[in-house]
């Protein structure tokens, strides 16, 4: 049997596998688990529809005397469903956190330059003290760990590349762990030969709390010094952002193609330079929104009850995915990724209002198959489970 289901090459048989594992027939035999749940048993690697990526090694940026460093860099080898990144892109990361019986998910930008298909790629990450997942991606994270992954999501991508050159300038402006799209786009135009020939340059402007703290900084000044069309500016401590210093930079800066990502008191200076009186279309900003179950938020009131029917077990509406809620009274329902990706949560909602909690989206509609994991009551609802 595992000769039938190994890891798809890149020849003619590995592509045949692939088209039969993912087919309907090899679904319907795997119900209700899934086909991925039956190839993880053989391999974590291995999979037809879900993406999983085990880490190949960390790299600790910026260390203290100390040796304690809040930034990581994991090179991450994706599995062969991983369809590749745009530079800019994010990804949804989610971690079995010990102690946990949840798998906690998170988004987090990448930072290598673009990836095909089933290419190792880069997420640089600082660990909050808040924040359970980056937290546990920094400091315990080791080569041989597993991650669960969604595919490459975001508009928050680069348009310039060789193969669609123009002779605008470029500018790039981040703060903080905003660096990190960005130097996927550079990355990204440095790797595919873009040189500053034809009045074509780019301007990097960032900003961090101190030179210590400067993510990348070996990386940029070689860039920095090369000739490469690339001017590259590391603003540090009480150097703050002016319209001033980024008119003596780019005189027509209003007139650039320009992508602003960072924290939020330098996002709404940038936006304050650009608007002009009314919006910008050549700014283009990244923002992170929640993308996992999450609890209503505050001031949401939820009121309902959800009854799980096959169970007999009933529930107070909270505002938490079905999931979590069905979990919180003991249920074990059957899930994959939790991120609303692999559709092994699929459960029928007989009855009653429940939302998407990626979407917002509202349905009432009798019999529905819906994803618990990212699905939360909106009022009374009734699932067979």
């Amino acid at each position: 049997m595992s000769a039938l289901i190994s890891p798809p090459g890149p020849g003619r048989a590995g592509h045949v596998v692939q088209r039969l594992l993912r087919s309907r027939l090899a679904a319907a035999l795997a119900t209700p688990h899934g086909v991925d749940r039956y190839l993880e048993r053989f391999n974590p690697m291995w999979a037809a529809h879900e993406v999983r990526a085990r880490v190949v090694s960390v790299h600790h940026e910026t260390p203290d005397a100390g040796g304690n460093a809040p930034v990581a860099t994991l090179t991450l080898q994706p599995t062969s469903t991983w369809r590749g990144h745009r530079a800019g892109q994010h990804v949804l990361v989610g971690v079995e956190l010990p102690g946990s019986a949840k798998r906690h998910t998170r988004a987090f930008s990448i930072s290598s330059a673009a990836s095909a298909p089933g290419e190792q790629f880069t997420l640089t990450i600082r660990a909050h003290d808040e924040g359970q997942v980056s937290s546990y991606l920094v400091r315990e994270a080791q080569p041989g760990t597993l991650l669960h992954l969604s595919q490459a999501q975001g508009e928050f991508t680069l348009v310039e590349s060789p193969a669609t050159p123009t002779i605008s300038r470029l500018l790039f402006i981040t703060g903080g762990s905003g660096i990190t799209p960005a130097m996927s786009m550079l990355r990204t135009l440095l790797r595919d030969g873009y040189d500053g020939h034809a009045g074509r340059r780019v301007t990097f402007l960032h900003f961090a709390r101190s030179p210590e703290d400067q993510i990348f900084a070996t990386e940029l000044a070689e860039i920095a010094a090369a000739d490469n069309g690339v001017d590259v500016h590391l603003r540090h401590g009480d150097q703050l952002f002016s319209e001033f210093e980024l008119r003596r930079l780019v005189p027509d800066y209003r007139d650039t193609d320009t992508w602003l990502c960072g924290p939020p008191g330098l996002v709404e200076l940038v936006k304050a330079a650009y608007d002009d009186g009314e919006p910008n279309p050549r700014l283009r900003m990244e923002f992170f929104k929640p993308a996992v179950a999450r609890a209503a938020q505050p001031g949401e009131q939820v009121e309902g009850e959800i009854a799980f029917t096959r169970s007999g077990a009933t529930v107070a509406a909270s505002g938490a995915s079905l999931l979590e809620q069905a979990e919180e009274i003991g249920l074990q329902p059957e899930f994959g990724c939790r991120m609303g990706i692999c559709f092994s949560c699929t459960r029928t909602k007989t009855a009653g209002t429940v939302r998407n909690i990626l979407t917002g989206e509202e349905s009432s509609l009798p019999d529905e198959e819906i994803r618990i994991c990212v699905t939360a009551a909106a009022g009374d609802c009734h699932i067979d489970l």
